[in-house]
């Protein structure tokens, strides 16, 4: 049984290694996504789970506009503006959602239609 669970578990590992940026990325934004929809369903008393999923939405945009502004990033630059503003405009917006001024819905749109755009590139 445990040479089993050694098997799968390698051939996990060698599965994860093998994945595209894309698919890295999409599977990223997905697990962001449907962790906002669970926790902001919970309503108010999730409060502190929603910041922490919010705090991680925004930690994973801050790489991605990180990953944008190098020099070496192939993504056509019109795209890349795109994308830098969408980063920037999910920092604004978690901040209104903590601060109770907003909810979290647009962060949720974006990041499905940022999946939907690396959906039509993963292979």
């Amino acid at each position: 049984m445990n040479a089993a669970i050694n098997a799968r578990n390698a051939y996990r590992a060698a599965q994860t290694s093998t994945r595209s940026f894309k698919e890295t990325e999409y599977e990223l934004l997905g697990q962001m996504t449907r962790r906002m929809i669970a926790i902001s369903r919970k309503g108010k008393p999730a409060f502190g789970e929603l910041a922490s999923a919010l705090h991680e939405n925004r930690l994973m945009w801050s790489t991605f506009n990180v990953d944008l502004a190098n020099k070496d990033n192939p993504i056509p630059q019109d795209l890349k503006d795109k994308l830098a503003y969408l980063s920037e405009f999910t920092r604004q917006h978690t901040t209104k959602v903590l601060s109770g001024e907003a909810n979290v819905a647009p962060l949720v749109e974006i990041n499905t239609a940022v999946m939907r755009g690396l959906r039509g590139g993963v292979k």
